[in-house]
């Protein structure tokens, strides 16, 4: 496939990207270290870290110091999820890997606390991401996941990503073996994946408990 024109995506932005239910905030240490800390050390918070690279924080220290860290990181470039019912820093996610020659980004780090979890709160914050990354310009949004991690992996299915293979014996993590399973989204595929999203996403979509009254569909 000629590409012609080609010349290479932009860097993704320390920028604030706005939707309906989630904002994304380029990440603070000071702005949103303690209720990610809240969120990150929530009931659960072991089954939630077990297949990211850091450790459930054992105190706020911790987490600050991490906090800290992530926000000087150019890449990952990690935002901060806000719930916009409440205000409050609920999860996190990054960009990365960013390959701007060839058009690749990647989302990863995501940690979404039992607040947003479920939620369309967490839809969106993955929906803004991808929009932002084919808005650039860039042709291929990747997911990968430890393959052993099955919730995650319905989320990508559900979220429309296309499941590609299984790099075996792709990482050491924690002492133990990943095999990685690929997942992407191409710019090709956006437009019709946009359309589910912001279908979705429409208010009238919610009871009034927050509840989904139809499931998130792309068409064919």
């Amino acid at each position: 496939m000629e590409l012609g024109n080609w010349k290479g995506a932009p860097k993704a932005e320390r920028k604030i990207l706005e939707g309906s239910y989630a904002r994304l905030e380029p990440l603070s240490a000071d702005r949103h270290a303690q209720t990610l800390f809240e969120a990150a050390a929530a009931p659960g918070a072991q089954d939630r870290f077990k297949y990211l690279f850091d450790d459930a924080p054992s105190d706020f220290s911790g987490l600050r110091v991490w906090a800290e860290r992530a926000e000087a990181s150019a890449d990952p470039l990690f935002f901060a999820v806000i719930d916009k019912a409440t205000g409050r820093a609920e999860g996190r996610q990054a960009l990365m890997r960013v390959d701007t020659v060839h058009g690749v980004i990647e989302v990863g780090n995501i940690l979404w606390g039992p607040a947003i979890t479920r939620t369309r709160t967490a839809t969106e914050a993955l929906f803004l991401f991808a929009d932002y990354v084919f808005c650039l310009g860039y042709r291929r949004f990747e997911w990968k996941l430890d393959n052993g991690n099955v919730p995650s992996k319905r989320a990508a299915e559900r979220f429309g990503f296309c499941f590609e293979g299984i790099f075996r014996q792709h990482m050491v993590v924690k002492g133990l073996n990943r095999d990685t399973a690929w997942y992407s989204i191409t710019d090709r595929e956006w437009p019709r994946l946009r359309a589910g999203y912001e279908r979705w996403l429409q208010s009238d979509n919610f009871d009034s408990s927050g509840q989904q009254l139809n499931k998130l569909a792309f068409d064919l």
